[in-house]
């Protein structure tokens, strides 16, 4: 759920696309293959039912023609449970993922993929239908804009002492 959530901000589609992702894994499971020993066979797993729910949920952003969604979900999704960071840092996570949502649609999804998901700017093109440039440019402008809004952030908070 946390990784369609990433996609798709609407609680009520995002269980759609889920429930969707679930069937296509089901019906197609003779596609995944296995490994020798049980811990690779896990993580292979992990990494088949990502990939489609990531395709899932791109899929229903292209059929609304990447429109960004108005709708909320809960906070706890994006709950960080390591115990090793403090509290500001799990602010700045917080942060964060707040700047990654307000990205534009086309630029937050080709970050998504990239740096959270760990598709190559090649799988990327693949899937939403762009060329490679495209997929590399709309990461450089997706950077760019997180930058500038880190910058602000941290300014205002040194300002303010």
């Amino acid at each position: 759920m946390k990784i369609v959530f990433r996609y798709i901000y609407q609680y009520e589609k995002s269980v759609d696309v889920v429930n969707d992702g679930f069937v296509k894994l089901f019906s197609h499971f003779e596609k995944f293959k296995m490994a020798v020993g049980e811990e690779e066979n896990k993580k292979l797993l992990m990494g088949y039912i990502k990939k489609i729910m990531v395709n899932c949920a791109i899929d229903a952003l292209r059929k609304e023609n990447m429109i960004p969604e108005i709708g909320g979900f809960p906070d706890f999704i994006w709950d960080y449970t390591n115990k090793e960071f403090n509290a500001d840092q799990l602010l700045l996570y917080k942060q964060l993922i707040i700047m990654i949502k307000e990205l534009p649609p086309t630029y937050r999804v080709v970050f998504n993929m990239y740096v959270i998901d760990g598709f190559n700017h090649l799988e990327i093109a693949d899937i939403l239908q762009i060329p490679v440039g495209t997929s590399k440019s709309n990461l450089l402008r997706a950077r760019t804009i997180l930058q500038t809004k880190i910058k602000k952030s941290e300014e205002i908070k040194y300002a303010a002492f």
